[in-house]
């Protein structure tokens, strides 16, 4: 069986294996050299985490924990990322495919887009009530920050790129998008997935300091229903998509792609479950990968191999 769904693959990892031949660039100050894989990881090579959260959405790795938000019961959770210990953090936040944590002087917030309300919520380390940023939103997939007061947050049901402010101004920043989903900013470099487009998979565009925008460029295309993102601590970008109904993972440095953009024989496959897609991912300093079904209780996570240092 092992064999079989390798052979599924192989047209996926040819690329990557390839790259093992090459020099590699010398990691950034303060970033984890990860390993080239020679085969992806399969459904048996995952761990199994028993948190108790019946139907997690988005989640966000910090500090030894996982804060995942509930469907069912409106809950933020936190899970110990190792015994699957699990407390209720927050009640109010209806639902997030996407949360983001972030460290303050004081402890930590959190910032949940929900579908279900049309409002970007902040939650903070002292467990209060979430605070209602803005209500008029449509549908808010996924979040990143832009800078020190404005966020990025798609838009699947408006096909569209908003910023918005902390104290909840909206400005659309890009449109005519096919279902946006995750979102993630690295420097002047902005990557999205249009989860309705296999064709333009994964896109990207630039913003200066005085907050001009680029148009859209192709990053990525050929993946079918591309869900979240994450920037690893290795540099490289992670995304969540689907191989028929398989929940797969994939990787990619994404300054290869700048120029003229990559297709699906670019990625190094990472993951290949036997878990529905679509799939949550979040990932830790150490380069763990967390992953889960959409609303399934079962989450899985694996050690990302690194280089000896």
């Amino acid at each position: 069986m092992r064999i079989a769904i390798l052979l599924l693959v192989i047209q996926f990892t040819l690329s990557s294996l390839a790259q093992e031949t090459g020099s590699a660039d010398e990691p950034a100050p303060g970033t984890v050299a990860s390993l080239t894989l020679e085969s992806p990881f399969l459904q048996d090579d995952l761990e199994l985490l028993v948190g108790n959260v019946q139907r997690p959405n988005g989640f966000v790795w910090h500090e030894g924990s996982l804060y995942t938000i509930c469907n069912g019961d409106w809950t933020i959770y936190k899970i110990d990322d190792r015994t699957g210990d699990t407390i209720t953090f927050v009640f109010g936040t209806r639902d997030g495919n996407t949360l983001i944590l972030e460290d303050t002087a004081a402890g930590f917030d959190i910032w949940v887009p929900d579908p279900e309300s049309g409002t970007l919520w902040k939650v903070d380390h002292r467990r209060a009530a979430p605070a209602p940023i803005t209500t008029e939103l449509e549908a808010p997939w996924g979040i990143t920050r832009l800078d020190s007061s404005q966020f990025l947050i798609t838009d699947t049901r408006v096909n569209a790129i908003a910023a918005v402010s902390v104290d909840g101004q909206r400005r659309e920043v890009h449109g005519e998008l096919r279902a946006p989903t995750g979102i993630v900013k690295d420097g002047r470099h902005v990557y999205f997935a249009n989860g309705g487009s296999a064709r333009r998979g994964i896109e990207y565009f630039t913003v200066d300091d005085v907050g001009v925008y680029s148009s859209v460029k192709p990053l990525v295309s050929g993946l079918q229903n591309t869900t979240n993102l994450a920037l690893g601590s290795d540099g490289k970008l992670y995304f969540a998509y689907a191989l028929g109904t398989r929940g797969v993972i994939g990787r990619i440095d994404p300054t290869i792609c700048h120029d003229s953009g990559c297709s699906g024989d670019d990625v190094e496959l990472v993951v290949f479950s036997d878990i529905p897609a679509p799939l949550a991912i979040t990932l830790s300093d150490d380069l763990r990968l967390f992953l889960h079904s959409r609303f399934r209780p079962e989450i899985y996570w694996l050690q990302l191999p690194l280089e000896s240092t």
